[in-house]
């Protein structure tokens, strides 16, 4: 183990001392998501597609590509925002040769999560996929052999340019603690001859906790004008009225001075707004939350005051809506100095934007640790009890089953959706802590094809968590409380949050199963689980703004964060020819807004030329005018 790092400017010189080093029998930790050494992970994989005599195993998850369009309407939308945000990135050619399947036979890629839904019918990806819980990765990766670890690097100094940092000089693991901290510390100590490898990018900000390390961690480090990129930061999606619906529920289920983890996605987008709305419009907060109720008895334990002692957040992901609870002061509660612990971050512009932009002093005090400690109890056990105190750990899900099963991470054939990750580590510490909850939400149906289906179904051959670790599960209609409940409980309030279009059914298997009366009725109250009822629960306050489409803003331009709504409308008919025509139909003499029309001209179907330029102009008009967003008044005709 070095005392003092080497440093490089250029990967191929270090490229050639690695693969001499380890006798070209590359064993590669890359971190998970945005922490990817790019430049050094694609020189070792030429290197190797080049010689046949290296062997290279590359054990990673998340493997970040920019968004592809799937029609010629989404290319227009999606192909000037790519530019912008991702032609900087270096692509990673591993994933290239994975997607084509021309990986060859001497390297192998593993992966243990797959960026969400962008894998799905690709053959080496899906047979390579590996079914880890996060906290088993690093155990993993050790039995496999691990020799390398390539990772982005954050400096805490500007390097003088010599032959070797100076004695006082740090490293932060910035985005990606999440494993590489353990694998350093294993390093360290000796019990791990493995080669460590910093790349420096200065877009990632230096995060102190575990990430926070000394230049003697690593063998070498690779920095300068030429290996430097912009950070992979997808815009955020547009949250819409389901999504607040089970935003507010979840809202009232967070006590002051607990403990919380929330992940990714419009859902948590929806709970961060709705925990502010809480904690700075409180009667509109419970005005929202009972409108949403109506008749139906609300849970037993709610909590809807403002927050006075404030949160403290343990996340394996530091989600954007995080740093909008901190700033708000609702994030406060200390732990050993930190208000919050995370193990690795990716998201918007805006986020590395607010992160790199936060007070040196208040970003201090989010600590990045491995998901060692975030992710479980185990080590320093009576600490971690006494800290993560009125815990609520929030998960999103595809499907749950009327029995409380949980599915997160694939379908019924096997195929691979992105992955278990760290939902059963935070479902199997609600149980653990003695006050903790686990939150499961979902949308209560899918449209596909023009098709709705309920998320919530009797079984399914693919399982994620299983049934006897239910707790919580909130719809857009509801909460459904399954812990220590009876199965015909359990499956009584499940169908309690369906939508009412797929209750009689599922309520007949259920008897037909004989796991329920045969003489059950669903309460009257919950009969009606309508979208119509969420829209007039909530629309209101929608259109005026108090719910935006984007809580957390998006990293897009204004007629981008229009389009992305009115797009978010046109998803659910891919491949319904009837259901297009239709909105086609609809955007035929439809009023334009002033943003429709900027809209227009963002995807250049302002003046269309042809019968085809002119379907897809009706076609987009008929998706604005159907979004949330353009239920205002129109302001000109479409000419």
């Amino acid at each position: 183990m070095s005392t003092s790092p080497t440093l490089f400017t250029d990967c191929e010189p270090l490229i050639d001392i690695l693969l001499d080093r380890l006798d070209k029998r590359v064993v590669v930790g890359l971190p998970l998501g945005l922490g990817k050494a790019n430049h050094l992970i694609n020189s070792l994989y030429r290197r190797a597609r080049e010689d046949a005599s290296i062997s290279l195993t590359i054990f990673t998850a998340l493997t970040l590509e920019k968004p592809r369009a799937g029609s010629e309407i989404q290319a227009r939308f999606l192909g000037p925002l790519a530019q912008r945000l991702f032609d900087d990135y270096p692509p990673l050619e591993y994933a290239q040769a994975v997607r084509s399947g021309e990986l060859p036979e001497n390297i192998r890629v593993v992966d243990f999560f797959l960026q969400p839904g962008q894998w799905l019918g690709v053959p080496l990806a899906q047979q390579a996929y590996t079914s880890l819980n996060y906290t088993h990765a690093l155990d993993t990766l050790i039995r496999q052999g691990v020799n390398l670890i390539l990772q982005l690097v954050s400096p805490l100094e500007t390097e003088a340019g010599g032959a070797t940092p100076s004695p006082t000089q740090r490293y932060s693991l910035s985005c990606n603690p999440d494993i590489s901290a353990d694998l350093l510390d294993r390093r360290r100590s000796g019990a791990m001859p493995i080669i460590s490898v910093g790349q420096v990018n200065t877009a990632l900000p230096f995060m102190h906790g575990d990430a926070d390390r000394p230049a003697s961690d690593f063998d070498y480090i690779l920095h300068g004008e030429a290996v430097q990129f912009p950070l992979f930061s997808p815009p955020n999606k547009p949250a819409g009225l389901n999504d607040y619906a089970i935003g507010l529920q979840v809202a009232r289920l967070i006590p002051d001075a607990g403990s919380l983890q929330i992940g990714i996605g419009s859902i948590g987008d929806a709970i961060t707004h709705s925990l502010l709305l809480r904690h700075q419009h409180n009667a509109l907060f419970q005005q929202l939350a009972a409108a949403l109720d109506g008749p139906r008895e609300a849970p037993r334990e709610l909590h809807l005051a403002p927050f006075d002692q404030g949160l403290y957040g343990v996340t394996e992901m530091l989600v954007e809506g995080f740093l909008k609870l901190i700033d708000s002061g609702i994030m406060k509660r200390e732990v050993d100095g930190a208000v919050v612990h995370a193990g690795f971050f990716i998201g918007s512009p805006l986020f590395h934007q607010r992160l790199a932009e936060m007070p040196a002093a208040l970003r201090d005090k989010i600590a990045m640790m491995p998901v060692s400690f975030t992710n479980q109890l185990y080590g320093d056990e009576a600490q971690k009890r006494q800290a993560r105190s009125g815990a609520r750990f929030v998960n999103s899900a595809i499907m749950v089953t009327l029995g409380g099963a949980v599915v997160s991470d694939g379908l019924a054939n096997n195929q691979i959706i992105s992955g278990v990750g760290g939902q059963y580590n935070f479902i199997a510490q609600a149980f653990a802590l003695e006050d903790a909850r686990s939150v499961i939400t979902l949308e209560a149906t899918r449209t596909r094809k023009g098709k709705t289906l309920s998320n919530i179904c009797w079984e399914y051959p693919h399982t994620t968590i299983p049934r006897h670790l239910r707790d919580i599960v909130i719809t857009e209609y509801g909460m459904a409380d399954l812990r220590d409940k009876s199965d015909a409980e359990v499956i009584a309030a499940m169908l309690n949050i369906c939508d009412s279009a797929f209750q009689p059914a599922l309520l007949a298997q259920a008897k037909k199963a004989g796991k329920i009366a045969a003489d059950y009725q669903i309460p009257l109250p919950y009969r009606c689980n309508t979208p119509e009822r969420i829209a007039k629960s909530l629309q209101p306050a929608f259109n005026a703004g108090e719910l935006p489409s984007f809580p957390l803003g998006s990293g897009m331009t204004a007629a981008e964060d229009h389009l992305a709504v009115g797009l978010s409308v046109l998803a659910p008919l891919a491949g319904n020819t009837l259901g297009m025509l239709r909105m086609v139909a609809k955007g035929i003499g439809y009023r334009l807004s002033a943003a429709d029309i900027a809209s227009l001209e963002r995807m250049q179907l302002a003046k269309p030329t042809g019968i085809k330029e002119q379907l897809y102009r009706a076609l987009l008009i008929g998706a604005l005018a159907s979004s949330a967003r353009s239920q205002s008044a129109p302001d000109a005709p479409d000419g």
